[in-house]
């Protein structure tokens, strides 16, 4: 059953940055884009089906279903996408049963305005406090170190890679493997259970670190389907809507054009949180721009990390900038003011290190190039 035009609208607006309208040649190139996953929605539809009687809740998990993969799908291997989308449906059926339970269980409560605090709330806080001091415990003593040296402490990547005998590109490459892992064992301890098999931490370590050639070497899509606790952690694992309201963090993988678009978007309102003037807002997104674009150009993917950091007093924003294309044989050159290899802005690499406070690049040929930018809000803005 094809989806109509206003339900093709909805689900890939939802999937956009906010504000961000669809004209109709859009629409046809949101069809072009997430068809594989719109094509899934008579499957979706017959999963929810068996389980929920009303034919317009049915609908509209679908459409919920749809727009969850939809957001995720940039950070799954192609032959994860299918199992995700069930056990996502499969969710959400869960979900919208607890949700119903618990509202005849507080429904007599709805008459009372002055509800007291539940105890079963300290209990979950406490809960979660000791769900994230086992999760550090798991961690690598090098990586656990390095995390509360940063988010804790407060040390910038530049201060940490001095302590380490390292580069601020290598430690942000640390950091962002520590978190992915964090986030696995988090929710592991949450569960109170160790995972069903021994693959279960690798697959969701590969879902959390978007890990897509690490998620096809392990058939992640498969196990999923097939394992029942990993399929139950995988969406929060992946449904990454609200993490930067409580990381400080998002990640956009880098592949075309409408990517360098969101990364510069998604960067923006990111760095908006810190306070950053308007003109400085402007100036982090067009270094955002200048560096996506290189990834498009010259490497065809990457992904680009924006973080808020904070270093003694002082609050700024950390960009990261990876990819694995051929490298820049000549750094020297591709850093000189006025040099741009392509026929944009003219920034380039010089210019968005002329926008930044501080800036690091590191490239070796065949492997891929870093690169590490911070830009520090300014007292007085």
């Amino acid at each position: 059953m094809a989806l109509g035009d206003q339900r093709l609208r909805t689900l890939v607006a939802a999937a956009r940055p906010e504000g961000e309208g669809l004209s109709a040649g859009q629409l046809d190139d949101g069809r072009l884009e997430h068809g594989d996953v719109l094509e899934m929605a008579p499957l979706l539809r017959k999963v929810i089906a068996a389980r929920v009687r009303d034919s317009h809740m049915v609908e509209d998990l679908v459409q919920e279903a749809l727009t969850r993969v939809i957001a995720a799908r940039r950070r799954l291997e192609p032959r994860t996408l299918a199992p995700y989308a069930v056990v996502t449906a499969r969710n959400l059926v869960a979900s919208l049963a607890t949700s119903e339970s618990r509202d005849r269980r507080h429904a007599h409560r709805l008459v009372d305005l002055s509800q007291p605090t539940l105890p079963e709330e300290a209990v979950l806080r406490r809960e979660e406090a000791q769900a994230i001091n086992s999760a550090l415990e798991r961690l690598p003593r090098q990586e656990r170190e390095a995390l509360l040296a940063h988010e804790v402490e407060g040390e910038g990547t530049t201060t940490l890679a001095a302590s380490r005998d390292s580069t601020p590109g290598a430690v942000a490459a640390q950091l962002s493997r520590a978190r992915a892992r964090l986030r696995v064992e988090y929710l592991v301890a949450l569960e109170r259970s160790e995972p069903a098999t021994s693959r279960c931490r690798s697959v969701l370590l590969a879902l959390s670190a978007g890990d897509r050639r690490r998620q096809r070497d392990l058939d992640a899509g498969a196990h999923l389907l097939e394992c029942t606790w990993c399929a139950r952690l995988s969406e929060q694992l992946l449904d990454r809507r609200g993490a930067a309201a409580v990381s400080g963090e998002v990640r956009i993988p880098i592949r075309s054009d409408a990517d360098v678009v969101t990364a510069r978007k998604q960067g923006r309102e990111l760095a908006r949180r810190a306070a950053f003037s308007a003109t400085d807002l402007t100036i982090i997104a067009t270094a955002i721009s200048e560096i996506a674009r290189n990834i498009v150009m010259f490497a065809e993917r990457g992904e680009i990390v924006v973080s808020l950091v904070g270093e003694n007093s002082r609050q700024g924003v950390t960009v990261v900038a990876r990819d694995s294309g051929p490298g820049i044989p000549d750094l020297e050159r591709a850093l000189r003011d006025g040099y741009s290899a392509y026929g944009g802005m003219g920034l380039g690499l010089p210019g968005s290190r002329r926008l930044m406070d501080e800036f690091e690049i590191s490239s070796e040929v065949s492997r891929g190039t870093t690169v590490v930018m911070t830009k520090w809000r300014r007292d007085g803005r």
